[in-house]
């Protein structure tokens, strides 16, 4: 079974910068899009940023200017590089690779920002 790992998250300051990583444990097959999801507590789980196997990328708005998704293929890792940060950004961020069979979760890196 191929496990996702999560990991870069942590306590930063209003206005920091923090990067999330993904890594597979092994290789999954035809992958057609990766992303980063966030869940605050007493809310649902939403899309943060999206990257197909084509490079195309999409943002929610709330994240648009300051959070940059990338992959790095060879590692099979995929990045999420967030600026400018604000408390409302607070969340357990979950990475997901997805092919045309299965949707592949990893079990979340927690983000706190403080003001």
């Amino acid at each position: 079974q191929v496990q996702l790992v999560e990991s870069g998250g942590g306590l930063v300051q209003a206005g920091g910068s923090l990067r999330l990583s993904c890594a597979s444990s092994g290789s999954i097959p035809r992958i057609n899009a990766m992303g980063w999801y966030r869940q605050a507590p007493g809310r649902q789980r939403e899309l943060v940023a999206a990257i197909t196997s084509g490079g195309t990328t999409n943002y929610a708005d709330s994240v648009k200017g300051r959070f940059t998704i990338s992959r790095d293929n060879a590692k099979n890792t995929v990045y999420l590089q967030m600026n400018s940060l604000k408390p409302e950004d607070t969340a357990k961020y979950y990475c997901k690779k997805s092919n045309e069979w299965y949707d592949y979760w990893g079990q979340g890196t927690q983000v706190t920002v403080s003001s």
